[in-house]
């Protein structure tokens, strides 16, 4: 069996007590196999077969995935989907190459579900125009996925129809057996409550916002979004995503502000002026090391800044400065 074929297999049955076993294997395999990171690692003048710990692996820049192909034995596939970062004409976005969509929407599905239990129990609606109209985003064919698997009868998205979305979430409430989900870029939710008001369809629903103004809004801290969205949705908290187009994996915050990485994520902080600095820190930049990478990278630099609790959850604070300002939840 391949290495790809037994990580793959192995990938659901990750825990805590395993994590850091897995990771330092994919770190090894892609320090040889990737060659951005391999290349990244030399300039570095790190050896690969020094690094023991965790804590010890360098991780790649995000801006990579503008720059080159991070793909991990790129001579043995021809990729099958590719994702794009949100973004600006002016911004250069950042490109995922899938080789195995299923693996993407299969390990979404099963985090999801961890947090809130199984798809078939859901509705989902979503607002979410600039992904859908700039194309080739992870998170639209995340949520469709989860509206095909839940096996609802109504459509799942809707541009800037706000008037046919509340007659779906008034319908889909009438449904028994099913929650009904919300999810939505942050300055179109917005945009929605503004021009709706508290009414009844608007209340009872489970909200997840997904970070992001676009530039079509003022960016504002989460508290306030928070607090601007229950004045339309009621006072059950707002849930939010943590995701991005580099990673196949996705955090939740289910209605505290408080982010939670499922198994195959982990989020540590790194010292904001020295990348190499990583440890048991209460602020600081976020790395991810996502295992769901396995065919591109899993250990990854990001320009957020969060605060790590005691219990392993983490707020996301916003971003270092002369950052993109980019979508999935990254609010400053």
């Amino acid at each position: 069996m391949s290495f790809r074929s037994d990580f793959l297999h192995r990938l659901p049955q990750v825990t805590p007590a395993t994590f850091d076993e897995a990771a330092l294997a994919l770190f090894q395999h892609q320090a040889a196999h990737c060659p951005p990171y391999a290349e990244y690692l030399a300039l570095l003048g790190r050896n690969p077969a020094a690094v023991t710990r965790v804590m010890d692996i360098p991780f790649l820049p995000i801006e990579f995935f503008k720059t080159h192909e991070v793909r991990t034995c790129p001579q043995d596939w021809t990729p099958q989907e590719e994702f794009l970062s949100s973004g600006t004409t002016l911004q250069q976005r950042s490109r995922h190459l899938v080789r195995e969509p299923a693996l993407y929407r299969e390990n979404a599905a099963r985090i999801f579900e961890q947090y809130y239990g199984p798809l078939t129990g859901w509705t989902f609606l979503a607002l979410l125009p600039s992904y859908l109209e700039q194309g080739n985003s992870s998170l639209v064919a995340m949520v469709d996925y989860f509206a095909r698997q839940s096996g609802q009868t109504q459509p799942a998205f809707f541009l800037h129809d706000h008037t046919a979305l509340r007659a779906a979430l008034a319908d889909a409430k009438q449904v028994a057996g099913r929650r009904v989900m919300l999810i939505g870029v942050s300055y179109a939710l917005l945009d929605f409550a503004a021009e709706t008001g508290p009414v009844p369809e608007l209340q009872g629903l489970t909200v997840l916002e997904t970070g992001g103004m676009k530039g079509r809004r003022r960016e504002m801290i989460r508290e306030e979004l928070h607090e601007e969205l229950q004045r339309a949705f009621g006072p059950a908290g707002i849930h939010s995503e943590y995701g991005m187009t580099e990673l196949l994996s996705q955090a939740y915050s289910l209605g505290d502000g408080r982010f939670h990485s499922p198994a195959p994520m982990r989020v540590l902080l790194r010292d904001p002026s020295d990348p190499f600095s990583i440890g048991d820190r209460k602020d600081g930049a976020i790395n991810v090391i996502d295992l769901a990478n396995i065919d591109s990278c899993a250990f990854i630099e990001t320009k957020d800044l969060a605060r790590m609790h005691p219990d392993g959850s983490f707020e996301v604070l916003g971003r270092m400065d002369n950052s993109d300002v980019r979508g999935c939840n990254q609010l400053v």
